[in-house]
């Protein structure tokens, strides 16, 4: 063990360093270097964000902006971005951000549908373009159903009352979080048929799990961010190629201007702490350690529990053992190039029904990416959700079921021939919203002073959801960080839009009835 002494005359106060250094001449080596390095920046305040993705940039990009603050990154080694992503109507943040950077990333609005292997079921418009009526009578007017009759997408309209009972409180997680999507389907009396054709897969794709495996809380809350809050909410537009490239790049960049310092494939594996202050001082990665007045921890759940079990100090907090209990989901990500120009009806699609438990989406490369666009050929992507089932597949298995799929949903793939091919698994890379999962999930403020969580797993009351939320937790962060400094200018975020006026009566309503509810004895036993 590393004695007082010795700490006394490298790093006063004493710190609790990790068990790893035990040479102690060549960590006072490590920690002289150190001093010489950040000389230059000495009375700056220095933020250590670990993790590239949406949280850590948002809150690096703010906190590069403040005069007397030095901000580092690390990155973990995860992928920045899984899959073909989309960008919806009410990520107003984001494009605050891609109109700051003055970049133009995306497409225009696009149409969706979505197949079974009965081949298509639904089309989407763009709701924007139509008149628009009182949420959700809007989605449900204007989503262009093949198969299912209407009685059956009338037996929606009761889950309203849950919609409406669950304002994304603290209490209303709690309340909802525990049961399955399925159970609350079935409780409120949504119709067999509409659930395997409409709920379930919009939640195969969008919570990347089947209903009985999501949370009834998480669904409640991603439906009405991303259908039932106000019409437009579903339109989409696209990335114009990868979000590395048209983003994240120019993105960084932007950030170095700043003197924001990147390195990249940095593994966390421990923590310092100063015993006078209870915080944080130093990012442990291997031999090199960081020096940190704050630390922004910004990454998904598998990448935190790797560290939470290498780590001497996190393990002391149970906020951060309660993320063992978490899981994360896996993903295969397909990209071919066809030997032919096929037509695709839609850009963008989502597929249910092709096996018990994976979703799937595939794309139109060609309408969607620029260097795709003139090409004589077909590039198509396909991205499988809750993919455990395909992870020990070879490539050419994956390829030969991707292929056999999509010529059940567009018949011309069939005699198409796969010139080239490429495979991405990604194993435990997306968040798993399970029932029950709410009450181990960190808050963006943790019990030490100085060190702060981002993500789209994070608990706050913005409303977001997926790339959104994992933005505006990165924003949060950084203001979580200004307010512990006690100097620097707070970054905007911008709420989410207001519910409509009867969404709004509707939920006073309800708030009335549930406080004289709240007072009469026995009520949870009685009113079930």
């Amino acid at each position: 063990m590393i004695s007082a002494s010795y700490w006394a005359v490298v790093r006063p106060p004493v710190l609790v360093a990790h068990p790893y250094y035990r040479d102690v001449k060549r960590r006072a080596l490590v920690c002289r270097a150190e001093a010489i390095d950040t000389s230059h920046e000495s009375g700056r305040k220095k933020v250590v964000v670990v993790g590239t993705g949406w949280a850590g940039l948002a809150a690096a990009h703010h906190l590069s902006k403040q005069e007397d603050v030095s901000v580092t990154m690390l990155d973990a080694g995860c992928p920045d971005e899984v899959g073909t992503s989309g960008f919806w109507y009410p990520y107003r943040n984001i494009f605050s951000l891609v109109d700051e950077l003055g970049i133009r990333p995306f497409t225009n609005w696009t149409r969706s549908a979505k197949y079974s292997p009965e081949g298509l079921e639904v089309e989407l418009p763009i709701y924007g373009d139509c008149p628009r009526l009182p949420a959700p009578f809007g989605a449900l007017a204007y989503t262009q159903f093949r198969r299912l009759p209407v009685v059956d997408q009338l037996t929606s309209l009761p889950l309203m009352a849950a919609v409406v009972d669950f304002d994304n409180t603290d209490v209303a997680w709690r309340k909802y979080d525990p049961i399955t999507a399925r159970e609350l389907f079935k409780q409120y009396g949504c119709s067999e048929r509409l659930y395997q054709e409409a709920f379930n897969p919009i939640l195969q794709v969008g919570l990347f799990a089947p209903a009985e495996q999501c949370s009834a809380a998480a669904a409640l809350g991603m439906l009405y961010y991303f259908l039932l809050a106000h019409q437009k909410d579903f339109d989409v537009k696209w990335c114009r190629g990868t979000v590395n490239e048209k983003i994240f790049e120019p993105w960084v960049e932007s950030m170095k201007l700043k003197n924001c310092q990147f390195h990249k494939n940095k593994t966390v594996i421990d923590f310092a702490l100063d015993e006078e202050t209870g915080g944080v001082s130093e990012v442990i990665c291997g031999r090199e350690s960081y020096p940190a007045d704050a630390v922004i921890l910004a990454l998904g759940v598998s990448h935190l529990q790797e560290i939470v079990k290498k780590s001497s100090v996190l393990k002391t907090k149970q906020e951060f053992l309660n993320v063992m209990n978490l899981a994360a989901i896996d993903v295969v990500s397909v990209r071919m190039r066809l030997d032919r120009r096929i037509y695709i009806p839609k850009a963008s699609n989502a597929c249910f029904g092709f096996d018990e438990s994976s979703g799937w989406t595939f794309f139109d490369l060609n309408a969607i990416y620029d260097e795709y666009k003139d090409e004589p050929v077909t590039v198509v992507a396909a991205d499988f959700y809750y993919a455990n089932q395909l992870l020990p597949l070879t490539d050419e298995q994956i390829v030969s079921k991707a292929k056999s799929y999509l010529s059940k949903c567009v018949k011309e793939f069939e005699d198409a021939s796969v010139m080239q091919q490429e495979v991405f698994k990604y194993p435990k890379s997306v968040t798993h919203f399970f029932p029950g999962s709410y009450k181990y999930m960190m808050r963006g403020s943790t019990s030490f002073p100085n060190f702060f969580m981002a993500g789209d797993w994070i608990i706050n009351r913005h409303g977001s959801w997926s790339q959104e939320k994992a933005y505006v937790s990165g924003l949060e962060a950084a203001n979580r960080v200004v307010d512990y400094f006690g100097e620097g200018e707070f970054a905007r975020i911008i709420p989410v839009e207001e519910d409509e006026p009867h969404i709004q009566a509707l939920r006073n309503l309800n708030r009335s009835i549930n406080e004289i509810r709240a007072q009469i004895p026995f009520s949870d036993f009685f009113l079930q």
